[in-house]
């Protein structure tokens, strides 16, 4: 199970992302991390963190994962769980859906966000890294 803040820092090549690769060489996530990650490439290359070339690059990499190394849920199968987790604990609903996935699942979860990382692991789903 993969956040987009993982899956991002991977394709980005964020400091630490050669830890996070052997993680999602099969993971599993909600069908919107497509668009959290493509937006996170695009909001990069804006900054001026990327080049085009390269943004186009990481959204190819993203584009070739799905259904290789990444199988993609749909989000509204765990949306009504989702949302009760948003509400309990504060957090918002895309990050809930991860740890609704990981729950329904029973899969660890790897995130690189922290208030997401403690939520989860106090509902009690195993957290990477």
């Amino acid at each position: 199970m993969v956040d987009a803040s993982a899956l991002s820092a991977i394709l980005l090549r964020e400091e630490g992302w050669k830890n996070l690769a052997p993680y999602i060489t099969s993971a599993v996530a909600p069908d919107h991390v497509v668009k959290e990650v493509a937006n996170t490439i695009w909001k990069a290359m804006r900054a001026g963190m990327l080049a085009e070339q390269d943004a186009q690059k990481a959204f190819d990499l993203l584009l070739c994962m799905i259904n290789r190394n990444l199988a993609l849920e749909p989000e509204t199968e765990h949306l009504g769980k989702a949302f009760e987790i948003s509400v309990t604990h504060g957090v918002t609903v895309y990050d809930a859906l991860y740890i609704a996935l990981a729950l329904e699942k029973n899969l660890p979860l790897l995130t690189l966000d922290k208030v997401q990382r403690k939520i989860a692991e106090k509902m009690g789903v195993q957290v990477k890294p």
